[in-house]
């Protein structure tokens, strides 16, 4: 089957239309062409080609430069962050823990997001300080990280802080100075056989025991890595799992139930929507990022299963917006013996926390494929917009889950 060709320019509804309001828009522009649903990993991989692709960053630069709204306060957000500034000395580990005795994984979400901040700010602002920052963290860390250890929560570790160590990498690949081939080797060595052995036995604990977004973050990093190091067999490895995986991040598990509310919206419950809004929020980040990055590969993942992921963000953004949504009993198999537990409503635990995850939904659903997400838009835009990134939600490790910064790099 052919391959279509990757989003250059993350196009917006007026380009589909052919209507170019100026010379900037003009200048980013491309048509959408229809796209595949994944069957296989690209034949060659597109670079940059994870959550950015060549055409989102230079619609970033052209918009900031000529001080246009949204693009310009997302770029605010993101210079005023202090992870951004290009004096950010990097802290690389040997070990690094989560989960026990001895934590210290807050050193490196910190640093990746100094990495992935000063990344954006080369790319966009085209500063070489910040260019050369982030390369510093990066060789850092691949000079020196061998172990990432702890509880089960070192799978947590090994699968969020690999697939957004990989986004600062992807972006600098071709930045004089970086060793991209002492990444990668980080990448596939200490990072991918945790994500790799979490996917294929889940800690040697009952198949339902872990929660979607175990699944979902392990699932990025072994897809972000396959990208990074131009492995079909990796970025194979998560597509599969996405579609047919036996975990709860698999999208069928994810979303197990479908509703059409009142208005009409097809809704989709999250499997972790009666443990709390938090982590179902950070689901919907976690899973975001495998669909943007398969996008860039071009590959549809967004609308896999009659477009069930979107089902599911209208659900998360409804609920989160103070509006009732239905529920269904979720029953699941804990622990090593599958000792039966259940929910019976939703939680409004956290309910309203603000993440950014919802800008790239929206300029998805939206913009690039022209449908109506009344309530991811309504949520983006009157209490999300603009977007920030790690250090502007939180010093904890929730406030790191995702790498932010959508209204300058999705915004359309």
């Amino acid at each position: 089957m052919s391959r279509r060709v990757p989003p250059r320019s993350g196009t917006s509804g007026l380009s589909r239309r052919g209507v170019l309001k100026s010379a900037a828009a003009l200048a980013v522009a491309a048509p959408v062409t229809a796209p595949r649903v994944a069957d296989a990993a690209p034949a060659a991989f597109t670079h940059p080609g994870m959550l950015h692709n060549a055409g989102d960053i230079n619609r970033a630069k052209v918009r900031v430069a000529a001080g246009t709204d949204p693009w310009l306060s997302g770029w605010n957000r993101l210079t005023a962050n202090s992870h951004s500034a290009s004096t950010w000395t990097p802290n690389p580990q040997a070990t690094v823990i989560r989960g026990g005795t001895g934590e210290n994984y807050g050193i490196l979400y910190n640093d990746i997001a100094a990495a992935y901040q000063n990344a954006l700010r080369w790319k966009v602002g085209g500063t070489a300080a910040h260019g050369d920052t982030a390369v510093k963290i990066l060789n850092a860390w691949s000079s020196t990280l061998t172990t990432l250890t702890g509880n089960a929560d070192r799978f947590l570790a090994a699968g969020i802080y690999g697939w957004e160590f990989c986004q600062a990498a992807e972006l600098m690949r071709d930045y004089a100075g970086f060793d991209l081939a002492a990444f990668q080797d980080m990448m596939v060595n200490v990072f991918y056989p945790l994500n790799n052995s979490f996917l294929t036995n889940h800690n040697d604990a009952c198949i339902t025991n872990y929660w979607a977004n175990w699944d979902l973050c392990n699932m990025a990093s072994v897809m972000a890595i396959g990208i990074l190091t131009d492995d079909a067999a990796k970025y194979d490895q998560a597509v599969t799992y996405l579609k047919s995986g036996a975990g709860n991040g698999s999208l069928a598990h994810a979303v197990p139930y479908l509703y059409t509310d009142s208005d009409g919206y097809g809704l989709g419950q999250w499997q972790e929507s009666g443990r709390d809004q938090g982590h179902t929020l950070m689901g919907m980040g976690q899973l975001g990022a495998v669909c943007e990055m398969a996008w860039n590969q071009g590959d549809d993942l967004y609308s896999y299963d009659s477009r069930r992921f979107m089902k599911a963000a209208q659900y998360v953004a409804k609920y989160n917006l103070g509006q009732d949504v239905p529920y269904t009993t979720y029953t699941w198999g804990t622990g090593q013996n599958c000792a039966q537990s259940s929910q019976t409503v939703i939680s409004a635990a956290s309910r309203g926390q603000l993440r950014p995850v919802w800008a790239m939904l929206h300029f998805h659903y939206n913009r690039r494929v022209g449908l109506d997400d009344k309530y991811i838009s309504a949520l983006y835009h009157d209490l999300v917009a603009p977007e920030g990134g790690g250090g502007d939600y939180g010093s904890t490790s929730g406030g790191y889950d995702q790498l932010g910064f959508g209204t300058l790099m999705y915004a359309k």
